[in-house]
C-alpha cells in the first residue's frame, strides 16, 4: 500500500491472533492445555501398556522401560501444568520439560515397542533437557517469585 502523503510504501503485517504483545505464541492457557493433554496421554499410555501392549512388552522384555517412560512422562506433565498455572509463566523451564518429555519418554516408548537399542543413545538428550528444566527453576525461581513475599 502506498501512503498518499509521502509516497513511501506502508508495510502492514498481520500477526496471528494468539501472538502476545511480548512476541511469544505460547500463552498460559495454551500451556495449561498442552500440559493437560500430556497428562492425559501419560495415563492413556500407562493403561495401554498395562493391557493392550502387555504381551508385546513382555515378549520384548521391555515392561520396565515402558513403565519408566510413563513415570517420567507423568511427573513432568504435572510439572508443566504447575508452571503454566503460575501468574508469572516461566517459559524456559516449561519448554525444557516439554522437550525432555518428548525425547526422553518418546524414545523409551519407541525402544520398548521396537527393541531398537540405538534409540537408547538418544534418550539421554531428553534426560538432559529435563535436568536443564530443573536447574533453570533452581536459578529462576527465587527471582521469579520475589514479589510474593
Amino acid at each position: 500500500m502506498v501512503d498518499g502523503n509521502q509516497g513511501d510504501l506502508d508495510f502492514r503485517i498481520s500477526l496471528p491472533r494468539n501472538l502476545r504483545k511480548d512476541g511469544c505464541l505460547m500463552s498460559n492457557k495454551l500451556a495449561l492445555q498442552t500440559a493437560a493433554f500430556l497428562g492425559l496421554m501419560a495415563v492413556a499410555l500407562g493403561a495401554f501398556g498395562a493391557h493392550a501392549l502387555k504381551a508385546t512388552l513382555a515378549a520384548n522384555q521391555t515392561i520396565a522401560i515402558w513403565e519408566k517412560a510413563v513415570f517420567y512422562h507423568f511427573i513432568h506433565a504435572v510439572m508443566l501444568f504447575v508452571l503454566a498455572s503460575q501468574s508469572r509463566f516461566l517459559r524456559g523451564p516449561w519448554f525444557a520439560f516439554l522437550v525432555g518429555v518428548i525425547i526422553f519418554s518418546g524414545t523409551l516408548y519407541a525402544l520398548a515397542l521396537t527393541s531398537l537399542r540405538w534409540l537408547g543413545a538418544i534418550t539421554p538428550l531428553g534426560g538432559l533437557s529435563l535436568m536443564i528444566g530443573w536447574i533453570w527453576l533452581i536459578v529462576a525461581a527465587p527471582s521469579a517469585f520475589e514479589d510474593r513475599r
